[in-house]
């Protein structure tokens, strides 16, 4: 017999017992049908559209349904652990339908993956997760607003096949490996929310004077906190910014947008270009140390505020936004603390007003009475040195945390890659060669399914072409 040698997309020869094939070989893709948005009902079976399938699982968001009963299309009703493929927009994406979905059915530009017998579904489904496999599909598709992909076109694709024994192997294993990443990036997922918890806490104690009771003790002073409100701590009354239509040429103007300070940070590149004259003198400007509040957001954002600390005069602000700035008897950063902690932020929203359908907004007058603590100056330099470490604390943690978040979601593919190599299960053959030679190889569990296949063809052909009948001679 000659000697057939495969090899990987690198070049590589394929593991012992793998086969180099094409998922048209042991897959059929069925597209879904054109449910009309005129037969969705309230409660009935769910129809799994476009935006539903998500990388790895189906989205219940936006759900749409219709009566199954009444539906003559059973074939495209969905049955659990049936694999996913979008064919349109965002092409490519794989999931599994769960029991807990059904009954579902299957809409237009999703198809269902359909394996033929001796193929393992779940090694199979992660096949069709692994980046050869999208790379190919995006190579396929089509089209400039809008990706499409045919099913053709990722039934020609060619995929690595090992022995069933060996699917089953490395299903179990990505199973295993996959989960332990899915529950690291869980953990990793939850600090952003624990690191935001860990700031207000610093901005509360530091605002209400518990952050430096130790140090008043240690330096011998007492407690010389006085309640006062925004207006007796800012050089004037907070006043309305300005947004005039932007152009889409630069100019010497850049007028900021709201999403400059939603954060509570100012982000320097949020802005428009306007084309006006403006004189230097103006209050627009934005100064070195002046904050900027937002009077109109959303009931979640409305109030947020942020220091600037650039250049004089770089900016203008807007009309959903006031500025105050700082006067001598309170810091900036101390300021922004108070703003920024989680009373103030619900004082603000309890004063907001607006009709529905509107932002709700903060007049002038609830930002001048907005309630502070006002300690020494001596006090809230230490307040802000200490807030300022903290942060800066959190914010190391927050970077590590995102950069293991980039490895990762990384390490996903990594796996994948690993698993369609064979390396995996490098120590499993070498332990059970029975297991993928002869018989039980690739290549001929490939031919077994080419003959059932070819068998099933032949009978459908059977069954749609008139009997011949003998006539009288």
């Amino acid at each position: 017999m000659a000697d057939v040698r495969h090899f990987l997309p690198g070049g590589e020869l394929l593991p012992e017992g793998w086969v180099k094939s094409h998922y048209g070989a042991f897959l059929d893709l069925q597209n879904g049908y054109a449910f009309k948005s005129s037969t969705y009902v309230e409660h009935g079976a769910f129809v799994i559209r476009i935006g539903n399938v998500q990388d790895g699982f189906v989205s219940l968001h936006n759900p749409a349904y219709v009566d199954l009963e009444s539906q003559e299309n059973s074939s495209f009703k969905l049955h659990p652990d049936d694999v996913l493929v979008s064919l349109t927009g965002n092409v490519g994406r794989i999931a599994i339908i769960r029991q807990e979905q059904l009954p579902a059915v299957l809409n237009q530009r999703v198809a269902r993956a359909v394996w033929s017998s001796g193929i393992n579904w779940k090694y199979a489904f992660y096949s069709l997760q692994s980046k050869y496999t999208f790379d190919d599909i995006m190579k396929t598709a089509k089209g400039a607003a809008q990706l499409n992909v045919s099913t053709k076109d990722i039934l020609n694709i060619q995929v690595d096949l090992p022995p069933l024994a060996e699917q089953k192997v490395i299903a179990d294993k990505l199973d295993t490996l996959l989960a332990q990443v899915e529950t690291t990036k869980a953990r990793l997922e939850r600090i952003p929310e624990i690191l935001k918890t860990f700031r207000q806490s610093v901005l509360a104690a530091a605002v209400s004077g518990k952050l430096t009771e130790e140090w008043r003790k240690y330096i011998g002073q007492e407690s010389v906190w006085s309640k006062t409100i925004l207006l007796n701590v800012v050089e004037s009354k907070p006043r309305n910014g300005w947004s005039p239509k932007g152009v889409d040429y630069a100019t010497s103007i850049r007028n900021l947008t709201l999403s400059a300070t939603t954060s509570g940070k100012f982000l320097n590149d949020k802005f428009k270009y306007i084309d006006t004259e403006l004189s230097d003198d103006s209050y627009l400007w934005v100064k070195n140390g002046d904050i900027l509040i937002q009077r109109a957001n959303t009931i979640d954002y409305v109030g947020v505020s942020a220091i600037y600390t650039g250049t004089d005069n770089q900016y203008i602000y807007p009309d959903l936004m006031m500025k105050v700035t700082p006067s001598e008897r309170i810091l900036g950063n101390f300021l922004l603390y108070c703003l920024l902690e989680n009373r103030t932020r619900k004082y603000f929203k309890d004063n907001a007003t607006g009709t529905s359908g509107n932002m709700p907004k903060i007049n002038q007058a609830v930002v001048s009475n907005t309630p502070i603590q006002l300690p020494s100056i001596s006090e809230q330099t230490e307040i802000v040195r200490r807030v300022e470490e903290l942060f800066a604390f959190a914010n190391s943690i927050e970077q590590k945390t995102n950069a293991a978040l980039e490895r990762v979601n990384n390490l996903t593919q990594s796996i994948l890659a690993k698993a369609f190599r064979g390396e995996l299960t490098a120590d499993w053959r070498a332990e059970n060669p029975d297991l993928i030679s002869g018989e039980n190889s690739a290549e001929a569990l490939l031919a077994k399914i080419k003959a059932e296949r070819d068998k099933h063809a032949l009978e459908k052909k059977a069954a749609r072409s008139p009997r011949k009948t003998k006539t009288k001679a």
